[in-house]
């Protein structure tokens, strides 16, 4: 391999040991003040950060593996896909029962202060790593990298939802808006969950920005 390309796929791993820990460190704060100030979405965001790490860890396996032999993915990557799909269907449930049980019972968190700050800092640091993961996947040409990088989008969209229920209920003390907003992250943690399970049936990436795409053309 030429000395550039062991430079970039230097980079890419930085970028992943940098997304593994950031989601790390989120879902810790996020879990802590989303059972503190009882607000299902922060929770349900935390939660879906800690999803991400074990999907970083098949992320940065795969990066050593096509060094040395190509993107066609192995059993390791497999049943960490796998494992991340399971993840998520069991977010999505818990999170789906709690939100409507909570719009049953009129259930209003103590604040959503942190999830302004938290979804904030998220969209600040998702954006960067988005743009850096696709400059590299785009410059060692891997369709792998690139998916890697559009599929990072979803944490984007996470962190936009809960900004809009945090700030939603702040200005409206109405309770609904942060289940509303815990039924969307399980929407989008479903989504993560087949395509985790696509890809380790077919070994093939999906590049979740075309499927998205596809989705709006249809």
């Amino acid at each position: 391999m030429k000395p550039d390309k062991i430079i970039l796929y230097k980079y890419a791993v930085i970028l992943t040991f940098i997304t593994v820990f950031y989601n790390l460190v989120e879902g810790l704060i996020s879990v802590y003040f989303g059972i503190q100030d009882e607000t299902i979405s922060l929770f349900g965001f935390g939660v879906d950060s800690f999803v991400e790490v074990i999907s970083g860890i098949g992320v940065w396996h795969m990066l050593i593996k096509i060094k040395n032999k190509g993107e066609e993915r192995d059993e390791f990557e497999k049943t960490a896909l796998k494992i991340t799909g399971t993840a998520f269907y069991i977010l999505v449930a818990g999170l789906t029962a709690t939100a409507i049980f909570n719009i049953y019972i009129n259930h209003k968190p103590e604040t959503t202060f942190w999830g302004i700050v938290i979804s904030i800092i998220s969209i600040i640091t998702m954006s960067v790593l988005i743009f850096f993961k696709m400059k590299v996947g785009k410059a060692l040409n891997s369709k792998a990298l690139i998916a890697d990088a559009n599929c990072t989008k979803t944490c984007l969209y996470l962190s936009v939802i809960l900004l809009a229920a945090s700030v939603g209920y702040e200005l409206t003390g109405f309770g609904g808006i942060d289940s509303v907003g815990a039924l969307l992250i399980a929407y989008f943690s479903f989504k993560e969950g087949r395509e985790a399970f696509e890809k380790a049936r077919t070994g093939k990436d999906c590049d979740c920005e075309d499927n998205h795409k596809k989705s709006s053309a249809d």
